[in-house]
């Protein structure tokens, strides 16, 4: 009965939903992958965001090459703001609305410097392509507490006098002319003493787990839905054989048959054409209307 699924077109369209099955499992995976980062992400939130801060000595490495498992923890430094050292940095949107970053170098007592970056600043209407004023941070010794932040990558594109296109830390450093712990830096929590003027402070990460979940399971189910379809096809073809089976065993027999088997339909007879009568034929038939 299922004999025609060994044929090539059928046998194509098994590929085909092989094909789009796989493509299906592949984006599901991906969906799943994408979910067990954002986890991570929202456990890192979870247990640092919030813990007590961590003085710097104990975390110095971290300021070399920070653990992501670090990422967001509080840490305790103590030391001055080089406010000549401040910059802005570009394409900084915050809910929707495009902004600036304000970064500061942070030398600590210890002689190191680490980058602190203390908020968010929509764009100006005095200066097109800069905020109207970047608050200065609190002179003299500052206690301050940041989270952790991965550095990021250098952009190919450049920014003008006292901007950075991106927070890297290499590059800063390299502007400023003296040394940063490039590692990681700092999103300002909280300083003492407060300044005058603060930037925008940060909202806290998200830690809504988002669709990745339900689009894997919908991606999966897709897949199986393929062969779901592939084998209603094949059943529907298979009983329409059956009636077509059933239909050529009730002809009446001995009806001549085609070589598939089917019963071979009798050739309709053409209509013999009507010999035009002569006249003499059409004068008896006159006379006999008359009754004569």
């Amino acid at each position: 009965m299922y004999r025609f699924l060994f044929s090539s077109k059928w046998l194509g369209y098994l590929l085909l939903a092989a094909i789009f099955a796989s493509a299906c499992v592949f984006l599901g995976r991906w969906q799943m992958d994408r979910r067990a980062e954002t986890l991570a992400e929202i456990n890192r939130v979870v247990t640092n965001y919030s813990a007590a801060p961590i003085p710097f000595a104990e975390v110095r490495e971290q300021f070399n090459t920070l653990d992501p498992a670090m990422e967001w923890t509080q840490v305790e430094l103590t030391g001055t703001y080089l406010v000549e050292g401040q910059r802005v940095v570009r394409n900084r949107p915050l809910n929707g609305q495009p902004g600036y970053e304000v970064v500061v170098p942070f030398r600590l007592d210890t002689g190191e410097t680490v980058v602190v970056d203390r908020g968010w600043l929509p764009i100006g209407n005095k200066n097109p392509g800069a905020p109207d004023a970047v608050p200065e941070p609190p002179a003299g010794n500052v206690t301050a507490v940041v989270r952790l932040k991965h550095p990021e990558p250098e952009l190919q594109r450049g920014a003008p006098e006292g901007q950075l296109a991106s927070i890297d830390l290499a590059a800063y450093s390299g502007q400023l002319g003296y040394p940063l712990l490039a590692g990681a830096y700092g999103q300002l929590a909280s300083e003492t003493p407060p300044a005058a003027e603060m930037p925008f402070p940060f909202p806290k990460p998200s830690t809504e787990e988002g669709t990745h979940l339900s689009y894997s399971l919908q991606w999966f189910a897709f897949g199986v839905l393929m062969f779901v379809g592939f084998g209603y096809a094949a059943r529907q073809q298979a009983r329409n054989a059956a009636i077509d089976a059933e239909d050529d065993d009730e002809s009446p027999e001995g009806a001549p048959r085609t070589a598939a088997g089917a019963p071979r339909r009798r050739p309709t007879p053409a209509p013999r054409k009507r010999r035009k009568a002569t006249s003499e034929e059409e004068e008896d038939a006159l006379l006999d209307a008359q009754g004569y």
